[in-house]
């Protein structure tokens, strides 16, 4: 984000979207852009409101946030909008309406990568079969065209979609095919040393889009 960022005047101000454990809002209000920290856990904000009184935080769901229109002048939302079983239109429809006119958005969600795609076609027999009643919805995982296609639908001109997290896609291919532990010494070593060596497209865990709410 800092390409864009350091053209932003200071007191610019920020969503993060699934703030988490709040350190982006921590970071960049402290660096001069206000940031509100918007989650939907009521005990995560509360120890944030407690930790950081000078920060804001507010319990919310990012599909209908209470905001005002045309609010905020950025927003980024990491390894969130993927987690709504509905699909994604309410939340990229509620990132238009409270970004400014020439906002950008950044967003993470899984990546249908390769290795995924091709998971899925040898477990297709599997696929077929009735879940059991205790299986819940988790996330969706999108390729890169489908994520800015989602974006594109909704208004938003989509300038990059980048693939992230190799070395944490590297981790996961490991834990899943030869059942290393997945934050163990050895796993790490290795996804460091592999990850450089092995293309995004097979590999990479995450994607990145960056967009914009287009000017008036």
């Amino acid at each position: 984000m800092h390409p864009y960022i350091k053209t932003m005047p200071k007191g610019s101000r920020f969503l993060d979207g699934g703030c988490g454990m709040g350190d982006w809002v921590v970071r960049f209000t402290r660096a001069g852009y206000p940031t509100l920290g918007l989650d939907v856990s009521k005990l995560t904000i509360g120890k944030l409101k407690e930790m950081f009184p000078e920060m804001e935080f507010a319990v919310g769901d990012i599909r209908d946030t209470g905001l005002p229109t045309s609010c905020m002048d950025l927003y980024f939302s990491w390894g969130t909008f993927e987690h709504f079983e509905e699909g994604f239109d309410r939340v990229v429809q509620e990132a238009f309406r409270i970004l400014k006119p020439g906002g950008p958005l950044f967003i993470s969600v899984p990546f249908e990568n390769l290795r995924h795609a091709l998971h899925s076609t040898l477990s297709a027999t599997w696929r077929r079969q009735a879940q059991p009643a205790s299986t819940r919805f988790y996330q969706w995982c999108l390729t890169r065209n489908e994520l800015a296609a989602i974006l594109t639908r909704h208004g938003f001109a989509v300038e990059d979609v980048k693939i992230i997290h190799k070395r944490e896609g590297v981790r996961r291919w490991l834990h899943e095919s030869f059942g290393m532990r997945i934050f163990g010494t050895a796993t790490r070593g290795l996804a460091f040393c592999l990850a450089p060596f092995l293309p995004g497209v097979l590999i990479g865990h995450m994607i990145m889009a960056i967009a914009r709410k287009p000017p008036i």
